[in-house]
């Protein structure tokens, strides 16, 4: 009966943890840039660090998917190029790049702020 009362406390202590600090931000590509500036003004070099890792593994990500679907668009023969798939997929990379491009520029912000502090910048590059 003790463990049970334990492992109980445990949870709840775990969840209550989880709903308090989240699993954290993630980068937003869609956050207005007067609004990440202020932002980063306000950040010491560890969460400036840990944001623009954020964005960075989400850029990353990003082109990641952008590789994959060119990868598919050049296995569509020359005949279908003009098909609805291959529409699709271009339509596809298109978003993704623009989505990468909004990333990239909030990253941006936050890797010079970063370097203007003085912060560590290593494994920081795109």
């Amino acid at each position: 009966m003790e463990t049970i009362k334990r492992i109980s406390f445990y949870c709840l202590l775990i969840a209550c943890s989880l709903a308090l600090f989240g699993c954290g931000k993630k980068a937003d590509e869609n956050k207005p840039i007067s609004e990440v500036k202020a932002e980063a003004e306000q950040m010491n070099t560890s969460q400036l660090r840990s944001t623009a890792m954020k964005y960075k593994e989400a850029i990353l990500a990003k082109k990641s998917e952008i590789e994959k679907l060119n990868n598919k668009l050049m296995s569509i023969p020359a005949a279908e190029m003009l098909g609805a798939e291959a529409k699709e997929i271009t339509n596809e990379i298109t978003n993704l790049s623009e989505s990468a491009a909004a990333l990239t520029e909030r990253f941006k912000i936050y890797y010079n702020k970063l370097k203007e502090k003085g912060g560590d910048l290593s494994g920081l590059e795109l």
